[in-house]
């Protein structure tokens, strides 16, 4: 999760969060060399004296109308290639579904019978001693480690957003809509999000907790709650 004065993106925890963090570092880097190249020009023009060479300067008029070109080809196509990414499901090994409400979660696993379950926000006066204010849930989000998750996301009342940043995801939860995304835990771990759609009055209190545990732990729970 976050942390205070954390100016970067969280650790990644999925494949795609990775990518998304080399595409941001790549972008990043290519803005820097332009800032870099205007700025010289800029010092270069304010400082030396005006001549005529640059009048009819062909050559320089065919690099600053190519090269522009060359730059948005640089951050076109790996752009295209982790949108491709995030929108391909292929056979995923469990399917949940994501209910926005006012204000709370609620999740299905429809691989299973009858496991449902509504996820609140944890009050301040009962949160145990350790865990984050604002962000622990009653009922946590469990799934498997390196198992492809599809989510299924739609809402009840309002528009919501089921984001989670260490993951790579955030779906819009329509209501009368179902969109899907889909996500892959890279390693054990919690991971902490939150309704990104302002949604009325306790837009801040509806958090999201995702749970990654190895398969054998999440046979034993979802085991417990179904039968």
């Amino acid at each position: 999760m976050a942390n205070h004065m954390q100016f970067s993106f969280q650790d990644a925890s999925s494949p795609i969060m990775e990518e998304l963090i080399q595409f941001h570092d790549h972008a990043m880097m290519v803005a820097l060399a332009i800032c870099s190249l205007v700025l010289y020009l800029l010092t270069h023009m304010l400082t030396e004296k005006l001549t005529s060479n640059t009048v009819n300067a062909q050559v320089m008029e065919i690099i600053w109308t190519i090269l522009p070109a060359a730059v948005l080809i640089m951050l076109a196509l790996p752009s295209l290639r982790i949108l491709y990414l995030m929108d391909e499901i292929n056979q995923p090994s469990l399917t949940m579904k994501a209910i926005g409400h006012q204000w709370y979660w609620s999740y299905e696993y429809t691989d299973f019978k009858d496991l449902t379950f509504d996820s609140y926000m944890t009050p301040t006066t009962e949160l145990p001693l350790g865990h984050f204010r604002l962000l622990e849930v009653d009922h946590r989000v469990i799934v498997p480690t390196e198992s492809t998750i599809r989510v299924i996301v739609t809402a009840d009342d309002v528009l919501h957003s089921w984001a989670v940043p260490s993951l790579g995801v955030k779906t819009d939860a329509i209501p009368g809509r179902l969109n899907q995304t889909s996500f892959l835990a890279s390693r054990p771990g919690i991971y902490f999000g939150q309704c990104s759609e302002i949604c009325g009055a306790n837009h801040s209190f509806m958090p999201i907790v995702v749970e990654s545990v190895p398969l054998a732990n999440f046979e034993s729970w979802s085991s417990s709650l179904s039968s």
